[in-house]
């Protein structure tokens, strides 16, 4: 049953609060403990819990600083416990919500990744997406905002 009235963080944003050479580690920090420990609900989808792991744990992105699989699931859980957190996924009718972005927008490749978690958030009644990912505009029906942009 979707659940209106969420904000979605997608996985730069997750990225960027666990790492602290990003250049926006402490905005995007602030912002997840803000929204871990307001009362308003937010939502990660389970996609972006999937990249975050990969992307945090990849020798290659990171070389020596790179997060333990320990370090990363532990930050995803401690993400997660926020008692306002809520992870999505997949519907009932997902498959639909899918179809009509894949086929209605002809996407295809690398893409179809963010077309599952446009479709996720869509088919969760997500409010708005966080995310610094341009890519995501090509999704009009999903609202997006860059916290990091005035």
């Amino acid at each position: 049953m979707a659940e209106a009235g969420m904000i979605a963080v997608d996985t730069n944003i997750l990225v960027y609060a666990h790492r602290r050479s990003s250049p926006h580690w402490r905005d995007a920090l602030d912002l997840l403990q803000e929204l871990a420990q307001g009362p308003e609900r937010w939502a990660i989808p389970w996609p972006c819990c999937y990249e975050f792991l990969g992307v945090t744990t990849n020798r290659r992105a990171w070389g020596d600083s790179v997060s333990t699989t320990e370090q990363a699931w532990r930050q995803l859980e401690a993400w997660t416990a926020s008692p306002s957190c809520r992870l999505i996924g997949e519907t009932a009718g997902f498959m639909d919500t899918l179809s009509e972005i894949v086929n209605g927008l002809n996407v295809r490749g690398p893409k179809i990744h963010d077309a599952k978690i446009a479709a996720i958030c869509l088919a969760n009644g997500v409010d708005v997406l966080l995310t610094n990912d341009r890519d995501f505009a090509m999704f009009p029906h999903l609202v997006t905002r860059n916290p990091f942009v005035g």
